[in-house]
């Protein structure tokens, strides 16, 4: 059955393929209004200029491409700014259970819409929601409800909560229609239009959702870490050695409470066991 393309003739190649074309034109738009609104765009532009103003040293292209490369493997690839690991696995589970849900649905739907069989395809439709819908129950139930996390109860709702709900619903509702043998008779249209329209809520709502946060997120990973190479320093003081007597003469606050030899107690985030985010 999980082999099997489950929208092999269900509707009209030119509405199936219309609606995936829609959802990501609403993707798009939302993601733009939602820069216009938050003005997100316009800070980035803004503290990238504070950057450059406030920057010590110079940074060069090899480092520059250094940072990204530390983005797309540590923020990106592995979500390692997640210092719980239960939090992180599955963060990692939903989004690369989203990634391939969302990718093979448009493989199955543009490149084998009439076509029962489409090889690997319908399988890993079915994975990529089983994966989605773990990482995503494992935090609704467990992580989320926690009180090192969030502490809210399983049914406290926020208008932040609407993409992980409609993503929930909508590969609940796709895993039981598909299951339940696919089509649109009987019990199977009911199971279809909750499927799509929890997937219609999922991409339609970006703008009040945290859907945008996925494209901010590598960019800000990124402007930090140059921060840190130019010495900018998110416009904090670049501290140094607390040993320099220098630094001290500048700032006494230094050898009166910690010493002249202060020991370096690493940062701050780090002294207790990671039981938050």
């Amino acid at each position: 059955m999980i082999t099997a393309n489950p929208f092999n003739g269900l509707f009209p190649d030119a509405i199936m393929q219309g609606y995936v074309i829609v959802m990501i034109l609403l993707v798009i738009g939302g993601t733009i209004i939602d820069m216009i609104h938050k003005k997100s765009a316009q800070y980035f532009f803004e503290n990238s200029q504070k950057q450059q103003a406030n920057a010590k040293r110079s940074v060069g292209g090899g480092k520059k491409i250094g940072a990204m490369i530390g983005v797309l493997l540590n923020e990106v690839l592995t979500s390692g700014e997640f210092e719980n690991p239960m939090r992180r696995i599955s963060h990692l589970f939903t989004m690369y259970g989203f990634i391939l849900f969302v990718a093979s649905t448009a493989v199955l739907i543009f490149g084998y819409p009439t076509s029962a069989d489409a090889g690997i395809w319908p399988m890993l439709w079915h994975l990529g929601a089983a994966a989605l819908a773990i990482g995503g129950y494992w935090f609704w139930f467990i992580i989320r409800v926690d009180v090192s996390a969030e502490g809210k109860k399983w049914y406290q709702l926020a208008k932040a909560d609407l993409f992980i709900v409609s993503a929930l619903m909508t590969v609940t509702w796709a895993l039981v229609w598909s299951l339940s043998g696919a089509g649109k008779e009987g019990i199977n249209a009911l199971f279809l239009a909750l499927f799509i329209l929890s997937a219609t809520t999922l991409f339609s709502t970006v703008l009040w959702s945290k859907f945008a946060h996925m494209f901010f997120k590598p960019a800000a990973a990124f402007q930090k870490r140059m921060t840190k190479l130019d010495g900018s320093q998110e416009n904090l003081p670049d501290l140094g050695d607390l040993t320099d007597p220098e630094l001290q003469a500048r700032y006494p606050d230094i050898p009166e409470y910690m010493g002249t030899n202060p020991p370096n107690m690493g940062p701050g985030i780090k002294s207790e066991a990671p039981q938050h985010y």
